[in-house]
């Protein structure tokens, strides 16, 4: 059976819903943890030893939900690889990172049912929120790339904004990478038998702080650099986002710990942490031009 084509710009707003598919799926996988329905469901793939629907009890609905809300995310993932294969013109590089997501979702679930099996373990959970922002991160790129045609792109800023936009990726790495210790230490396990990391809360809280605090201090050095350096709009744009987002996070960050991290600020403080990742990403993809792709009309598939 032959795919129906499609154009160019019907396959970057397939892309736009994948973008927001995986970036929902991690905020629902939160939602499930702080409402502490991780084990709802103590068994993988089914729910229980001997059902694969939850109970109508509270948890196991939460959590039957999730996992539900994810075969979701996997039906617009694979519209996406369909969708590059369907473009008119086919493009390879669309081609391997639709399929990216692909192999990241598949690894995101297998994942998620080791974090069940394991009792929600730190450390699993940990990896499991990595690997969705790794996720993230290729549905960032492959929208990026749908937006554009597949020429090589020409540095529009300084290069050593490029160093910048590049360095703040990897600070914001660690950033991800220190808050998802913070969780491992704090209140909030997903179920109230859960063992956590053997540090003081205080301690992780105030290294994530600082993780925080030098991710800002890079942003304005490159908004300086950017302005003087008379870098266009577009990048002078993005870049002011970023640090706006970088400071309402850190506010919501203070907020949350010193009112005794409430569960719905920590779900505000996630969706917070996602959006600044996609921003970060999305200021170092743009610092670079490509030649817009026209439409080509589309030839009727004869019958």
């Amino acid at each position: 059976m032959r795919l129906p084509e499609i154009t160019a710009a019907q396959y970057r707003r397939i892309t736009t819903v994948a973008l927001v598919a995986v970036c929902a799926i991690v905020v629902t996988g939160a939602a499930v943890r702080l409402t502490n329905s991780g084990l709802g469901c103590v068994d993988w793939p089914n729910c229980t030893k001997n059902h694969f629907v939850a109970s109508a009890s509270f948890h196991p609905q939460v959590e039957q939900l999730n996992r539900d809300f994810t075969g979701l995310i996997s039906v617009a993932v694979a519209v996406a690889v369909l969708g590059a294969f369907a473009r008119v013109p086919r493009r390879r590089d669309l081609i391997l990172w639709s399929l990216g997501l692909v192999v990241g979702l598949v690894g995101d679930i297998a994942l998620g049912g080791i974090v069940v099996l394991s009792d929600l373990w730190p450390p699993f959970v940990m990896a499991h929120f990595l690997l969705s922002a790794a996720i993230v991160w290729d549905a960032v790129v492959l929208h990026e790339r749908a937006g554009h045609a597949d020429a090589p792109g020409t540095l529009v800023v300084a290069t050593r904004v490029r160093d910048l936009g590049r360095a703040l990726v990897c600070v914001a790495v660690v950033v991800l990478l220190t808050g998802t210790i913070v969780t491992g230490t704090g209140p909030h396990a997903g179920d109230q038998h859960v063992k956590r990391l053997p540090f003081l809360l205080e301690d992780v809280a105030r290294i994530h702080s600082l993780t925080v605090w030098a991710f800002l201090a890079l942003t304005v050095v490159t908004l300086v650099t950017l302005v003087r350096t008379g870098a266009p709009r577009a990048v002078l744009r993005r870049a002011t986002e970023l640090c706006a987002l970088i400071v309402a996070q850190g506010a919501i960050g203070y907020a949350q710990y010193f009112l005794g991290v409430p569960p719905g600020l920590v779900l505000v403080h996630i969706a917070g942490a996602l959006t600044v990742w996609v921003v970060a990403l999305r200021f170092q993809l743009g610092l670079y031009a490509h030649p817009a792709e026209v439409d080509q009309p589309l030839v009727p598939i004869a019958s």
